[in-house]
């Protein structure tokens, strides 16, 4: 195996507005895609589900990803989920991307004093690198995959989809000769 990047997409607890009274966002879904950036292929997929603790699975959230309440309530607890991404991901040692900077943020906020964060500091916003390779404004995962000329293949908002979907998108970037952020 050549240099591996973890591909990151979360899904989280969400509502047509504000939250309800007494409840945050909560990551419920995990997806990893695991690349091989030297041999410019896709080589892990992973969906890790996990339980909220402080919040509800709305039927908008459902509607959205596709997560409903009882699939989320069968998931890890957020700090088996970080240990699944370490052990693994190897998530502390190894270089990431999501696309923008809410997957890292939603990881920041949930670790907190409670938990330790599972990943290494070096992080690609890969929105950010896709749209300065292109020389356009920063758009969505869907927008740059038709950029791009690729399909989106899966779910939209499905945790384990978008990831394989957003490195599909790292890939294309390897390929240009325009991923330069990982050593």
């Amino acid at each position: 195996m050549g240099r591996l990047l973890n591909v990151i997409d979360v899904e989280a607890t969400c509502w047509a507005g504000p939250p309800p009274a007494g409840q945050v966002n909560e990551i419920i879904e995990v997806g990893v895609c695991v690349v091989d950036l030297d041999a410019g292929e896709r080589v892990g997929r992973d969906r890790i589900m996990v339980r909220p603790a402080r919040s509800a699975v709305s039927a908008f959230c459902t509607e959205l990803t596709g997560i409903t309440p009882d699939e989320a309530a069968a998931g890890l607890s957020f700090a088996e989920a970080c240990e699944r991404l370490r052990t693994v991901h190897r998530s502390d040692s190894r270089p990431w991307t999501s696309w923008g900077d809410y997957d890292r943020k939603q990881f920041e906020r949930q670790c907190q004093g409670r938990q330790r964060y599972p990943f290494g500091c070096d992080h690609t916003n890969a929105k950010v690198a896709f749209a300065d390779a292109h020389g356009m404004r920063r758009q969505g995962m869907a927008g740059a995959l038709r950029t791009a000329g690729l399909p989106l293949e899966g779910r939209h908002h499905n945790g384990a989809d978008d990831a394989w979907n957003i490195a599909a998108l790292v890939l294309h970037l390897v390929e240009r000769g325009q991923w330069a952020r990982i050593a």
